[in-house]
């Protein structure tokens, strides 16, 4: 059993995302996948995994290791009382992600030669924030050019300030979020003149979520 733990958000495209995400990768590996939610949304954690029996690897559906991840996620395990779990890395700055996130890019209308801001949800952890540092970083690399960071909430600058920061350049935003929501409209908002979709049910996503359960299983055998 794969249980993909997600943020949870009030907008109903968020947890369509994550449900068709679910479905993509229990067609890949075979075996069933629910889901959870941390924050927001119900079921949370706690929840599913009583209702499991037998072995499940957890993986958040996160692109930074905040709050939620170090502290919300092991509590909800814990709670459940289940003592089969494994709980994966969350998604962080892995390479196919930040594939996708060029695809993403590339398929708003994104031109060589455009300034660039890697949007993301933000944070008050510095180490979740390092995160966004490296994806923006290696993202720089993929394009050959620099690329700043804006946020949609709790850190700074705003992604609006990022794309403010180039003057009259033409700016391309690289959305580092997952689903559709309020921080996705605040991208869209920011004044860019090219904004890309969230990384969603993208073959990377799902690529990285089978890589982490089968790292997972391999690493409970080996134990």
């Amino acid at each position: 059993m794969i249980v993909l733990a997600a943020h949870g958000t009030r907008d109903p495209a968020g947890p369509r995302v994550i449900t068709r995400l679910a479905a993509r990768v229990q067609a890949e590996v075979g075996v069933p996948v629910r889901v959870a939610y941390a924050d927001v949304r119900q079921p949370d954690l706690t929840s599913v995994l009583r209702s499991v029996r037998g072995p499940a690897v957890v993986v958040p559906a996160f692109l930074a290791s905040g709050y939620h991840v170090r502290v919300d996620i092991p509590a909800q395990i814990e709670a459940s009382g289940h003592r089969n779990v494994v709980l994966t890395e969350a998604f962080g700055p892995a390479p196919e992600l930040v594939g996708a996130l060029r695809e993403r890019l590339v398929a708003a209308g994104y031109r060589r030669g455009d300034a660039v801001v890697l949007a993301a949800a933000g944070s008050s952890d510095r180490r979740a924030l390092a995160e966004v540092r490296t994806v923006a970083d290696a993202l720089g690399s993929v394009l050959d050019s620099p690329v700043r960071i804006g946020y949609a909430a709790t850190a700074s600058p705003s992604v609006a300030e990022a794309v403010a920061s180039y003057g009259k350049r033409r700016v391309a935003v690289a959305s580092w979020l997952l689903a559709p929501g309020l921080f996705q409209r605040r991208l869209d908002e920011a004044g860019a003149d090219v904004v890309a979709a969230p990384l969603g049910v993208h073959a990377g996503v799902v690529e990285l979520v089978v890589r982490r359960y089968r790292q997972a299983v391999r690493g409970a055998l080996a134990a």
